[in-house]
């Protein structure tokens, strides 16, 4: 059901996502829906956001731990990014961000939750700066500089249908990132 509503969500977004289409493709009974989710389709938004936090943290941490150098491992991350979003025809961008737009100001809980969830990524960044060897003031900022840079590349890429917004953003994250001085020895 989770899965379910994460994937129609993040094609459709929460008001476009009804919860009799949730459970038919999910094949559950409405009833089972509301006894798992008694909170309804919000509960369920909110366990959907989580789910893909959760997806998203495994790419990043992944992408993160293959490559030493954090640009190198971003711009790889920007690459992956455009070809799952082209490989969809351009309709699974962020499930987090799809679930939440329009939805933050009048519930709060997916509010939390898509904040939680971009706490979670900047985190990876922030540890995989600090380990490159960034200053933590440094590491932090950049951490919150590459996610919103990121997100708003998604975003663009599936609306323009291109993979340019994520590979620009990629490669000028790369520059920006090697801007910065290490202050430990990273080797």
């Amino acid at each position: 059901m989770v899965r379910t509503a994460s994937r129609l969500m993040q094609r459709q977004g929460y008001d476009g996502t009804g919860i009799k289409q949730i459970s038919t493709e999910a094949g559950a009974t409405l009833g089972s829906m509301y006894h798992f989710f008694p909170g309804g389709k919000q509960e369920l938004a909110v366990a959907a956001i989580r789910h893909g936090d959760a997806e998203f943290v495994d790419i990043l941490g992944a992408v993160l731990a293959a490559e030493p150098d954090p640009g190198a491992a971003i711009r790889a991350l920007t690459r992956s990014l455009a070809e799952g979003l082209r490989a969809s025809d351009w309709v699974d961008g962020c499930p987090v961000t799809a679930t939440a737009l329009g939805t933050a100001a009048g519930l709060p809980d997916i509010q939390a939750a898509a904040a939680e969830a971009f706490a979670h990524w900047r985190e990876a960044v922030l540890a995989k700066l600090i380990e490159a060897g960034l200053a933590e003031t440094d590491a932090r900022e950049l951490a919150h500089t590459v996610i919103s840079t990121l997100e708003g590349a998604e975003l663009a890429a599936q609306v323009t249908r291109s993979e340019e917004p994520l590979l620009l953003a990629g490669t000028h994250l790369t520059r920006l990132l090697d801007t910065y001085p290490r202050t430990t020895d990273a080797g």
